[in-house]
């Protein structure tokens, strides 16, 4: 993986970064516990230009029965309003989890030059577990890679998720045998 390919090799500008990482992080953690109250998969995301936040999202895919609905797209889709432009250079994009082929597409078309993600996607991630769309050295535009920002508490996000979700299942299968 690319674990922290981005710190400068100084050990005071590491620790640094790191600060600024994980407290962006809990910013796109927050975002994933709206999603979370409405029943949606939680994952969230920010983006944040000199040092303010410009675009936030919620995976919303259910709520809108619309499978673009992801968190990084809509974060995208604001920052991009805000910001008057479909680049977002000099832009950082956080998010919970690790980008989606659909989501990195996004990402490298919107010209996102750094995106720093929680925890990795074994299924459907395209920064580097699966594939690497965000390096991909035929396309015109790269995105730096950050993974593993606060990935215990990105990956308890959708265990514990999922965990209560196969709950509810089960004693509603339940309770409609009882009846």
């Amino acid at each position: 993986m690319h674990k922290y390919k981005t710190y400068p090799q100084q050990k005071e500008g590491f620790v640094i970064l790191i600060v600024q990482h994980q407290q962006w992080m809990k910013e796109a953690i927050a975002e994933a516990r709206k999603a979370e109250q409405l029943g949606e998969v939680p994952i969230g995301a920010v983006i944040v230009k000199n040092n303010e936040i410009v675009g936030r999202g919620y995976n919303l895919r259910e709520t809108t029965h619309d499978a673009t609905a992801h968190a990084e797209i809509l974060a995208i889709r604001e920052a991009s309003e805000r910001l008057g432009s479909w680049r977002l250079l000099d832009c950082t994009l956080y998010v919970t989890l690790e980008p989606c082929p659909m989501c990195a597409g996004a990402i490298v078309q919107s010209r996102i030059p750094t995106v720093v993600y929680g925890t990795t996607d074994l299924k459907a991630g395209c920064a580097g577990t699966l594939m690497n769309l965000l390096q991909e050295p035929r396309f015109n535009h790269r995105t730096e890679v950050v993974d593993g920002i606060m990935q215990e508490q990105c990956a308890a996000l959708l265990t514990d998720f999922f965990r209560e979700l196969r709950v509810r299942l089960k004693q509603n299968k339940q309770q409609r045998k009882e009846e």
